[in-house]
């Protein structure tokens, strides 16, 4: 048998439409999984390379700012697929402000996607996992789940407790067949990046630090998430996963 085989098998996919959550959708189709992809905008691009590939798309648009969304999301997954055995909590935003300057609206709206969203929509699809005993939870963290990064203080934050919810969550439901982890991406190229790679004093700093020479590309992630959401991690749990070119060695 293939431990990473992930034929039938359903997952969920926050952040579907671009980046990190397009390469993360794409790798779980290739591998067999039926992918519901979830973002608050159309997701046209990721949808046709499934299609491309003979793979079914399943869309749903949703704004995790809405309180209502994770559970929504997750009604959409069991209504189309009747069980949810993967969610992959990806979505995030970033508002890059000097902290002196930083207003209430970015850092509520920064924490509500990036940890509030994340915590409720693993309670959702929890609920329905463990009626089954199985199930992989998979957060996207960041380097910034260690480090306190600049004019970044929400997303230092919110990542921080990304982090903190794989591990509560893995105490209480690794007993129950549900496996929490996460993937804490290093300086990747995706829209989130966009604003600090424009700088090239600070793309030079960063590079340089990076032991494998280069930024991570979306599809540098795509084994680590198949590994995660298949059978081969079934005794992998809470565990925070750098996936950073080396940055944290150095």
């Amino acid at each position: 048998m293939n431990p990473f085989d992930l034929s039938g098998t359903s997952a969920i996919v926050t952040g579907a439409s671009t980046g990190l959550g397009a390469a993360i959708t794409l790798a779980l189709a290739d591998a067999g999984a039926e992918v519901l992809l979830v973002d608050r905008r159309e997701q046209s691009e990721t949808v046709e390379h499934l299609r491309e590939h003979g793979k079914t798309a399943h869309t749903f648009q949703a704004d995790l700012l809405d309180p209502g969304a994770p559970q929504m999301i997750v009604d959409a997954a069991i209504k189309e697929f009747g069980k949810v055995d993967i969610l992959v909590n990806n979505a995030g935003i970033i508002r890059r402000t000097p902290a002196l300057e930083f207003s209430e609206k970015d850092w509520d709206e920064v924490m509500t996607v990036n940890s509030r969203a994340v915590f409720f929509l693993s309670q959702a699809a929890g609920r329905d996992m463990v009626k089954r005993k199985y199930g992989k939870i998979i957060n996207v963290a960041s380097l910034l789940s260690f480090q306190g990064g600049i004019t970044v203080p929400s997303y230092s934050a919110s990542k921080g407790a990304v982090a903190q919810i794989t591990k509560a969550l893995a105490n209480e439901w690794a007993s129950l067949g549900i496996n929490v982890n996460a993937i804490a991406p290093g300086y990747m190229v995706t829209n989130n990046t966009e604003q600090l790679r424009a700088n090239e004093t600070r793309y030079r700093q960063i590079t340089e630090r990076i032991p494998a020479g280069r930024w991570g590309e979306p599809e540098d992630l795509a084994g680590v998430a198949v590994f995660l959401a298949s059978k081969a991690s079934d005794y992998v749990n809470g565990h925070v996963l750098v996936v950073d070119g080396g940055w944290m060695a150095r």
